[in-house]
Order: C-alpha cells, then structure tokens, then sequence
C-alpha cells in the first residue's frame, strides 16, 4: 500500500514539474521570439511610442526592450527648462545673497552643498559666477550632484571656503552631519545652514552640534513660501575649550 501511494505521489510530483515546465517556455516564447523582426519598422513604431505616462511598466520584454532610455543629459535639460526649477534656482539665490556683503562668499569660493538633491543650490552659485561648486546626497544626480553618504564625507579637513546644507532635517544622526560638514571646512570660513523656522532655543539646540564655530548670525527667510532660518556659523578653526 506505501509503495502505491509513493508511486502514485511521484507521478502527480512528475506530471506538476511538466506543466511548469511547459508553461515557463510558453512565458518566454511568447514575450521574447514573438517580437517582430528588426525590419518590422510598423511594429517597432508602435511600441517606441509607449511613455511612462501611457503605461507605466512593461507588460512584456518586447515592451521594455523597444523603450528608448533617458540619458541623465537629457533628463536634466528637461527638469532645467521648468517652472519649478527656475523657481528654486531663484529661491536658493535668495538665501545666498546675503553672504556676499559678510565676506563669506566670493566667485573664488570653494564651496560644499550637502545634500543638495537636484542640485538646485549649485546652479544657483554657478549663476551668480561662483565656479568651484561640489555638491553630494545619497543619490547622485549629474551632472551637479554626485553620490556620496553625508555622514562620512570623502574630503579633506579644512578645504572648502563654505559649507552649506538645507538637508539637516532629513539627517539620520544630526550630530555626525554637522560634524562631518564642518570638519571640511577651513578655519575663518563659514558653514551655513537653512531650517525650517525655528525659535531661539532651537537654534541654541543646532547651534551645540557645532565644535570648532561659533554663530555669526541667524535670519529668519522666506523660501518658496515656507518660513525658514537661516544659521550661519563661522569657523575658527579649533574646538572650544
């Protein structure tokens, strides 16, 4: 009676493994050698028309391989012709006008954007005729911004003129942020900081991540409609003791 059973379990077992089988090749047939021949300029036509507003994901390989990919020069000369850029281009230079007249920034500057997303800020600086402008985040977004982890920096001590983040907020461990971002900073420069609005016992709390600056000044802006702070903290060049 056990052997039937396990014969009878070894066919059924057999028989499932034929039917996923088949049905695999079936899945791969149909979706890859199905395509049309490279001649087929009709065919090729009708799935390069497929945007990612039409239809979001591929519903086949011969959807996804007829796509045309994005270069990250063409992705950018897009995202710059719109409103939105423009918009925070201008905003950003807003907030770095006022550094100009407090000698903390020049278009021989050395500047460090951190967490700078899209690289609003650094077409912002480059606008205004700073050149020497590198900028990093988590995810690189060229040609202006590279990938690089904002709590462990992979530059010198002391060779920027100026640091500058409006990314602290989003900071997994505030304190190794602004470390980081003032370690990198020379001493008589400045590290700048844009918050959302905050009260004076909140920027003392910011102002206590700092080891080797003291505040210069604090300015309340407003950027894009939201109320912000601006904290500006000069570098000299050793911890307090």
């Amino acid at each position: 009676m056990d052997r039937s059973v396990q014969r009878l379990l070894n066919r059924v077992s057999l028989a499932f493994a034929t039917i996923a089988t088949v049905s695999l090749l079936h899945i791969y047939y149909h979706n890859s050698l199905s395509c049309a021949p490279a001649g087929d300029a009709a065919y090729r036509h009708h799935h390069q028309t497929l945007t990612l507003t039409l239809s979001p994901f591929p519903k086949t390989s011969c959807d996804a391989a007829a796509r045309d990919h994005i270069t990250p020069e063409k992705r950018f000369a897009k995202l710059r012709s719109s409103r939105a850029w423009r918009s925070r281009v201008d905003a950003f230079a807003d907030l770095f006008r006022p550094l100009h007249p407090l000698g903390l920034l020049s278009n021989a500057s050395h500047v460090l954007c951190v967490s700078a997303g899209a690289g609003h800020e650094v077409a912002a600086l480059h606008e205004s005729g700073v050149a020497d402008v590198t900028a990093v985040d988590l995810v690189d977004f060229p040609p202006l911004v590279s990938r690089s982890d904002p709590h462990n920096l992979p530059f010198f001590d002391s060779v920027f003129d100026l640091g500058f983040s409006a990314g602290l907020a989003g900071a997994l461990f505030p304190t190794r942020f602004v470390t980081e971002l003032e370690r990198t900073v020379r001493r008589g420069g400045a590290t700048v900081l844009a918050v959302d609005r905050c009260s004076p016992k909140e920027v003392d709390e910011i102002r206590a991540l700092f080891r080797r600056s003291s505040l210069l000044e604090v300015r309340n802006v407003t950027f894009i409609g939201s109320e912000m702070t601006l904290i500006i903290m000069k570098n000299n060049g050793k911890p307090p003791s």
